[in-house]
């Protein structure tokens, strides 16, 4: 989807970014396929993927996470929130662009499962770094309103310059907390003018809206989709979120 040789390529770049939550590459057949999840985001063609409910490495094998990579030709950066079966699990991010910095926010609350987030600063070349925000948070509501200051500071942080896209699965469905907390400070996207069928979850049925993507800066959004194919529909509990941006250069 990168095409900003097609421009000046000193002022913008266009990417495919995608957010998802695989599940454990377990689909709703119960059948747990990494390749079906690969196959998935490969007909998406994305350039930077944020993904969430993964199986890292661990010291029976490689884990889902090099396999999604290699199979998509991408590189890719994990933050684990804790260890499923002796393997890493929790968020990831793959990029077709090189990934120069990555930073981890634990986003855990009391006994509840363990959460976090993860920053990736993708580098565009001439555009500059854009910083990508993949976020998993907690299904309690005293757990959403504990974790929605912490990341939203976060995500501002002065420290860190240039344009930010902030994905993940909110486990939020309606208009909250961590919504307002987010949009107070970031713009958000609106599905309601890009979409007629806007939930993601469950993926054959869907019937919440819990996935969603924010930004500040120079991000341009261009166009929102869901990926509903007889293949997306199985491959997880969740749909594939799909936004084409156009990042710009600081002038």
């Amino acid at each position: 989807m990168s095409d900003g040789s097609r421009g000046t390529a000193r002022d913008w770049c266009d990417l495919r970014v995608v957010t998802y939550n695989i599940h454990r590459c377990r689909g709703l057949d119960r059948r747990v396929r990494p390749d079906r999840i690969a196959a998935v985001l490969a007909a998406i063609n994305p350039d930077v993927v944020a993904l969430q409910e993964v199986i890292g490495p661990g010291p029976t094998g490689p884990g889902h996470a090099e396999q999604l990579g290699a199979a998509l030709g991408m590189g890719w950066v994990m933050a684990p929130t804790r260890e499923l079966r002796r393997h890493q699990f929790g968020n990831v991010v793959l990029s077709r662009f090189p990934i120069r910095e990555h930073a981890r926010l634990d986003l855990s609350w009391k006994t509840c499962e363990a959460r976090g987030a993860q920053r990736v600063a993708i580098d565009l070349g001439d555009v500059g770094l854009l910083h990508v925000f993949n976020a998993h948070l907690g299904t309690a509501l005293l757990e959403r309103r504990y974790q929605a200051p912490r990341l939203a500071d976060w995500i501002i942080d002065r420290h860190v310059t240039g344009p930010r896209i902030v994905l993940g699965d909110f486990n939020e469905w309606g208009r909250g907390l961590v919504s307002d907390i987010l949009a107070e400070r970031l713009e958000s996207i609106d599905l309601y003018p890009h979409l007629k069928r806007r939930r993601t979850y469950p993926g054959f049925f869907p019937v919440l809206h819990l996935d969603h993507i924010y930004f500040q800066g120079n991000v341009e959004i261009r166009r929102i989709s869901l990926e509903r194919t007889r293949l997306s529909l199985v491959a997880s509990d969740h749909l594939p979120l799909v936004a084409d941006v156009r990042i710009r250069a600081a002038r």
